[in-house]
């Protein structure tokens, strides 16, 4: 294809407008900078969304096809998945509900049956989601007024809950349910614009409880990402070019991205030559799927991206089943499933992590509708004439996407369960999603996306939601069916997760907690792809949430060398990001090979041993009768590991967890430092400081004081003396050298297989990285390096 070179620069390209993409767009876009969003599909004014039955025909995503649809179906092994295409990604075909993530679900399961935290916590996504749910516009469904009350399946699921024991609630949603905020809610009322207006320029209508969020509302009533953000970014003087689909990425030796694409003519069916544009920022929203298939084909681009590409992928627990014949006594129970919004409720089920013991993984339970996802399986037998059409026209094309798959034709088994009518006024979709196990991976075969993936290592979380939907079953009378895919021991997710998850270092992630891609400063991740597992809930608030989060961080961060030419634009370029929000340490913000030269390093450790309460001496704290474990892992970066080297008393900073059971358990690092040498007192004497703030679990902050003495002297020292951490615990976040009241002490070792594991997870981003590990290596460990130290020849 030939290459139509650009000579266009921008401060930040966007690809994709997702929840994700559009939450960037707006936020930089709004400080000031040039944004340039480069979306496949094309925008979808309200009453553009197809109905008729040819629209539904080419509802799809396939250019080879001459289709440029919404609806982008992936088949897998193991598993089917629908997402979206066009201005405004996920949120035209989602079911609008907007829940925060639970407190206690960051965490990965670990290879000991235990769990290791996520780089992010709940307490640093909170002002976050506040800003999200207040630009969305999120509100619960109005159950309690009218017309609203007439909603049997909402009624339903709260008996169901009530007399099950479960906790049931009205989600957030993103819909217009009254004109403007503190309005009345009413149906079919016209919607006030905000102040940056609309970029559809067409009239909105609040709600008219038609169930057709999921396949597009044509009334403008759901709040989708092309009404919010979208508009205000494009008000902010963002240029939104829809058509415009990434083929490739890779790094400018002077600094920044380049990107190219290609745009297609949707009305002639055609695409034009190849494009480039390039950035100083390329943030990267294209979705689970289009964001790990863009850097697993520009792979070559980026040497020494994380060996995490490809991993941590999952479906969110996703699960679909149905609720047939409900009876109340011998009569007909009306359920009425294609009244309201596509979802109005939800069933939390509780996690162990919670503080249930025995409960297994979280999971929720929520009303499905007709028509919308669910109408895509079944052909619905109560529908007006022409969404029953277009239903039908839509579930052929659907079979023919997944006919290629060798167990997925399930023509004749849909057939059989809707059977004679089944599917009617007393059915009811039930979607389920979770903590399922993320250790599915994404690959690259032939240029096309793979996934392994299978649903054997989430037999517990899929058993207990399909055991709960059956009880759901029998309190409302009904038969339970399970979806035919299941049979086939498949599952169909919308919500794909993973494939360039964010972590603690390269070794665990491809990105940090701000989701800057390790090793390559200025190259984001804000879309599915970074989560390093299930949400539980509906992840589309999260994912905005963890966008808007990162586009503080590249507005607050350091500004870029004006060698580049660009306006200043933040990126702190750190391998290791930062816990709690706040970076501490010297950014470089500078790319490998260019800039300002530095090279950064980051290495990950992990210390055990024992703290006791009330007393201020740490050997007899590792001693006492009274002791309790206590241990550590930290993740300690240097931002120029030239300057960290040469100048005794310069920090690095120290993030992760600490773990200890009298201060509450596992609790996040919020701010930490490391020196590296620093003078000890006397000639043959250096100290490696630790400083550590934490709270505990009632909230109370807490600082470790922790030092390693380390002796001039022959090899067989520097063992003993560089795995051995006297620690104090100290009341409140003590500054250094502060009195601070001594609350224990204790002792923390490292054993000699976990040291050697220790420095393979030695990273460098930057110019002369090799010479610089190497450098630090042996000033580090001295002869251990040269016997346990990664080869780096």
């Amino acid at each position: 294809m030939t290459v139509q070179q650009s000579t266009e620069h921008v401060d930040a390209v966007v690809v994709g407008s997702g929840f994700g993409g559009s939450v960037a767009a707006f936020r930089l876009a709004e400080a000031g900078r040039s944004v340039v969003l480069l979306e496949r599909g094309r925008p979808y004014p309200p009453g553009s969304f197809p109905r008729s039955p040819a629209e539904m025909g080419r509802a799809f995503w396939d250019p080879a096809e001459a289709l440029y649809g919404m609806f982008d179906v992936w088949s897998f092994k193991g598993c089917d998945s629908v997402v979206a295409s066009g201005l405004g990604g996920g949120s035209l075909i989602y079911a609008n509900v907007l829940l925060r993530k639970d407190e206690h679900w960051f965490v990965n399961d670990n290879a000991g049956g235990g769990h290791d935290p996520w780089p992010i916590t709940r307490a640093d996504l909170d002002p976050h989601y506040d800003r999200v749910e207040d630009m969305i516009g999120a509100v619960p469904y109005p159950l309690g007024r009218a017309p609203f009350a007439d909603t049997p399946k909402t009624h339903a699921m709260q008996d169901a809950a009530a007399e099950l024991g479960l906790n049931w609630a009205l989600p957030p949603l993103a819909v217009g349910f009254a004109p403007h905020r503190g309005a009345a809610p009413g149906i079919g009322l016209p919607i006030a614009e905000p102040a940056y207006g609309n970029l559809h320029g067409v009239p909105r209508r609040t709600c008219r409880m038609c169930g057709e969020c999921d396949i597009g509302c044509n009334e403008g009533s759901k709040h989708s990402l092309d009404h919010n953000y979208l508009s205000a970014a494009a008000h902010h003087g963002a240029d939104l070019r829809t058509g415009h689909e990434v083929k490739a990425i890779r790094p400018r030796t002077d600094g920044g991205y380049e990107v190219d694409y290609v745009v297609h003519d949707m009305d002639a069916g055609t695409r034009g030559p190849l494009r480039t544009i390039s950035c100083d920022r390329l943030v990267l929203g294209a979705g689970t799927y289009g964001t790990t298939h863009l850097l697993l084909r520009s792979r070559p681009a980026f040497p020494g991206l994380s060996p995490a590409l490809g991993t941590r992928f999952c479906g969110n627990g996703d699960l679909l089943t149905f609720l047939l014949r409900a009876k109340d006594r011998d009569r007909v129970r009306p359920l009425d499933a294609s009244r309201g919004p596509v979802i109005t409720s939800a069933i939390r089920l509780p996690d162990e992590l919670d503080g249930h013991p025995g409960a297994g993984r979280g999971a929720y339970i929520e009303d499905g509708g007709y028509p919308g996802f669910v109408d895509w399986m079944v052909q619905p037998l109560d529908l007006g004439d022409q969404v029953d059409r277009a239903v039908k026209f839509l579930w052929s094309r659907f079979t023919e996407f997944f006919s290629g798959a060798p167990d997925t034709n399930l023509s004749e088994e849909l057939a059989d369960l809707i059977g004679d009518g089944a599917l009617s006024v007393s059915s009811l979709p039930l979607l389920g999603m979770g903590r399922d196990t993320a250790d599915g991976v994404l690959g690259l075969e032939n240029g096309r996306l793979t996934a392994d993936w299978t649903s054997a290592s989430s037999t517990a979380h899929f058993e207990r939601l399909r055991k709960t939907m059956e009880g759901i079953a029998d309190v409302l009378g009904a038969d339970y069916a399970d979806n035919p895919m299941w049979f086939r021991k498949r599952v169909v997710t919308v919500h794909p997760l993973g494939g360039a998850p964010m972590g603690h270092h390269p070794a665990e992630g491809v990105c940090d907690a701000f989701g800057e891609v390790f090793g390559f400063p200025g190259l984001y991740i804000a879309d599915g792809a970074a989560m390093p597992g299930p949400v539980g809930p509906n992840p589309s608030l999260t994912i905005a949430a963890m966008a808007d989060r990162m586009a503080t961080r590249i507005l607050e961060g350091a500004s870029r060398p004006a060698a580049t030419g660009a306006e200043p634009v933040a990126g702190t370029g750190s391998p290791g990001g930062a816990v709690s929000g706040t970076a501490y340490g010297t950014g470089s913000g500078t790319p490998p090979g260019g800039g300002s030269g530095r090279t950064s390093l980051s290495f990950t450790e992990e210390m055990k041993g024992f703290i006791t309460s009330g007393t201020d001496d740490p050997r007899a704290g590792e001693l006492s009768e009274d002791r309790e474990r206590f241990s550590f892992r930290l993740t300690i970066t240097a931002d120029d590991v030239d300057r960290f080297l040469a100048e005794p008393e310069h920090t690095a900073r120290a993030e992760g967890w600490i773990d200890a059971a009298g201060h509450g358990g596992r609790r996040p690092v919020q701010r930490g430092w490391f020196n590296l040498f620093a003078p000890g007192g006397a000639e043959d004497r250096r100290l490696m400081r630790y400083r550590l703030y934490f709270t505990d679990g009632e909230g109370r902050p807490r600082t470790l004081i922790g030092r390693k003495n380390v002796l001039h002297g022959p090899p067989t020292r520097i063992w003993p003396d560089t795995s051995t951490l006297y620690c104090t615990i100290l009341d409140g976040h003590a500054e250094e050298g502060a009195d601070a009241p001594v609350l224990g002490a204790g002792v923390l070792h490292i054993q000699l297989t976990d040291f050697a594991r220790q420095l393979t997870t030695f990273r460098t981003a930057g110019p002369g990285g090799p010479a610089a590990l190497l450098d630090f290596g042996r000033f580090f460990a001295g002869e251990l390096w040269e016997v346990y130290g990664p080869d780096l020849t």
